[in-house]
């Protein structure tokens, strides 16, 4: 991506919130791509003219097609503390999705367990005692409903690779613009699935810091819902 294209929501001396678009890598991967956590780095580097290498925390991901809200830790203390609080589940990460189809339950927790094929890079439904099974736990409820599709929002309890498509595919409900999981349902379209909300304690503060931004509305298939639900 380009510097340019850098949208920041929040920056002090320790953390540093910015929008992930989509389609953008969060940190280095296999394809060798630009990535958000580089961008994050160079900006650094050059707004305070810091030598050598920089350092920027990454301590939670969003996958590729996923656009959204991402926080990176600027020193390694702040790193551990957030990270400390994703294991205790004081990190709050919210999502938007539209969905293909709507569950029959319209405010549900779905519980699962997840194992991950490094070699085409899909994740299934397991069962608990398969090797590298991992347990999966959000929760989502349905905002609204129109022409065959459903608007939900989605807490993630756990943070597991794929993890809401997966999850969603296996009620029958993928989500929009999914081609790997969608199966007979998937429709093709950029993936309708984003991180708008993200809620944390400040790591040297202890500031209850959230921040919210919501989907294009100008986008298909958003602009067929009222996503201002906050």
């Amino acid at each position: 991506m380009e510097d340019s294209e850098l949208i920041i929501l929040h920056e002090d001396n320790h953390v540093i919130a910015v929008l992930k678009p989509q389609n953008v890598a969060c940190c280095p991967d296999e394809s060798g791509d630009d990535n958000l956590l580089d961008c994050v780095k160079r900006y650094v580097k050059k707004t305070y003219n810091k030598p050598g290498n920089v350092y920027i925390g990454l301590v939670h991901r969003l996958d590729r097609p996923t656009g959204g809200v991402m926080v990176f830790a600027k020193t390694s203390k702040a790193a551990a503390r957030l990270s400390e609080q994703m294991r205790s589940g004081g990190f709050e990460k919210r999502y938007l999705a539209v969905l293909c189809g709507s569950p029959s339950r319209k405010k549900a927790t779905l519980e699962n367990y997840l194992r991950k094929n490094s070699v085409n890079n899909m994740v299934y439904v397991c069962t608990q005692t398969e090797e590298g099974a991992k347990f999966a736990s959000l929760d989502y409820e349905i905002r609204e409903e129109r022409d065959g599709l459903a608007l939900a929002e989605i807490n993630l309890n756990t943070g597991r690779t794929h993890q809401i498509r997966v999850q969603t595919a296996a009620i029958n409900a993928p989500v929009y613009g999914d081609m790997r999981y969608g199966g007979d349902k998937a429709v093709k379209g950029k993936l309708a699935l984003w991180a708008y909300s993200l809620r944390f304690a400040h790591p040297t503060t202890g500031e209850n810091l959230r921040f919210v931004v919501l989907p294009p509305a100008e986008n298909s298939p958003w602009k067929l819902f009222d996503i201002n639900i906050i």
